[in-house]
């Protein structure tokens, strides 16, 4: 088995440091970057296997390198943030983000917070290989979404929510639940995050996001999915 690989950006050089000795602990090959331009550049070059991607950076901020990736890349990213405000967070998520963790935080969480990430966005057999919504496609073995035969580019725990969502059609989860399957843990903040990235599948998938017809709202509860997929 190969070892798995972490790029680590942030400007403050002592806390890299940190989460490197974390993560190298744990088995990890570690890439490190200080600011946005080089996080960009060893991103693309070196092609690990999960970001933890700090906003606030000089040269080129986390969003601005969230938005670069996600135009070709579906490598997962942790985010990390001293902003207290909520929005900053879901901004992160509905840009491609897959994650946030606030500052200060414990190096053991981010380690378990990117393992959790890593377990989830793991491709396994699945017995059924597609699932149809009227022209949006979810290729469960290619790890895939079309709409009207245009490839939907999808972060892998939205590809994850919308799989879990479409295997059990007309079955309402609450947000604690989707965050716990589609996730692995549930953490302080769960139903914002899961709402954000609810908005960002409604916008790829439906015709129309503001009357979504697959991903129903179940006021109070959660969400679900209508139609019945098939193979």
């Amino acid at each position: 088995m190969s070892q798995r690989s972490v790029l680590i950006v942030d400007d403050d050089t002592k806390l890299v440091e940190l989460l490197q000795l974390y993560f190298e602990k744990d088995g990890f090959v570690v890439f490190t970057a200080n600011d946005g331009l080089t996080a960009l550049k060893t991103a693309r070059e070196k092609e690990p296997d999960i970001l933890v991607l700090d906003l606030m950076l000089p040269g080129m901020d986390g969003w601005d390198i969230c938005r670069a990736l996600r135009r070709d890349n579906e490598v997962p990213i942790l985010m990390l943030t001293a902003r207290a405000e909520e929005s900053d967070r879901l901004v992160g998520l509905e840009i491609g983000a897959d994650d946030y963790v606030t500052k200060p935080f414990s190096p053991k969480e981010v380690v378990a917070r990117v393992k959790a990430i890593l377990r989830r966005t793991k491709r396994t057999t699945v017995k059924t290989e597609s699932v149809r919504l009227g022209d949006v496609v979810i290729d469960l073995k290619q790890y895939q979404v079309t709409k009207g035969g245009q490839t939907v580019e999808l972060t892998p725990t939205e590809f994850k929510m919308l799989e879990l969502l479409a295997a059990n059609p007309g079955r309402v989860f609450s947000r604690l639940q989707i965050v716990e399957q589609a996730q692995g843990y549930s953490f302080e903040g769960y139903e914002r995050t899961i709402d954000a990235h609810i908005k960002n599948l409604r916008r790829k998938i439906e015709d129309n996001p503001r009357e979504p017809v697959y991903i129903q709202t179940v006021y109070g509860v959660g969400y679900r999915m209508a139609g019945t997929p098939h193979e």
